[in-house]
């Protein structure tokens, strides 16, 4: 997956949306390439996974631009209220590939909601925040995803990069 080119000048919404979909792609990027078995492989004590990573970066982007800011209801795949967990829960049967296609279906989802909404727009749902926080939010929760999975990356088959 091609990553945007973040060197350019704009306004806030076009550097906020920019720098989103770097992340967005990096996260792509970092676990593209793998199959199912790596991508279902614990290497740390808790059950974080290439492909519980991305079904949770599918999950906070559903919940957040779906559900949090435009009040939508969305379907969480993997967990629910009771079961918060359940996208971590993987095993060499889930598709890793399957997980990045509906990674990239949520973000695709996620820009078609805010298409042409304003950074000042509050939320629908949950806490009293603009479109602007949640923005800076996705970025930060998926970039630090995305450091995770450099890592993770680096351990199950010695790519590295940016």
């Amino acid at each position: 997956m091609e990553r945007p080119d973040t060197r350019i000048h704009g306004d806030e919404r076009t550097l906020l949306d920019l720098f989103l979909d770097y992340q967005r792609a990096t996260v792509v990027l970092k676990a593209e390439g793998l199959g199912d078995h790596d991508g279902a492989r614990r290497l740390l004590p808790s059950a974080t996974t290439v492909t519980g990573m991305l079904r949770h970066l599918a999950d906070v982007e559903r919940s957040w631009v779906a559900e949090t800011f435009a009040g939508l209801p969305y379907d969480r795949r993997f967990g629910s209220d009771d079961d918060p967990d359940g996208e971590w829960r993987v095993t060499e049967a889930d598709s890793l590939a399957e997980a990045i296609a509906d990674y990239q279906a949520a973000c695709a989802e996620s820009r078609r909601i805010l298409s042409g909404r304003g950074l000042d727009e509050q939320c629908v749902a949950g806490p009293p925040a603009q479109l602007r926080w949640v923005l800076l939010h996705l970025i930060e929760e998926t970039s630090r995803h995305a450091g995770q999975l450099d890592v993770l990356r680096e351990m199950l088959d010695g790519v590295t990069g940016e």
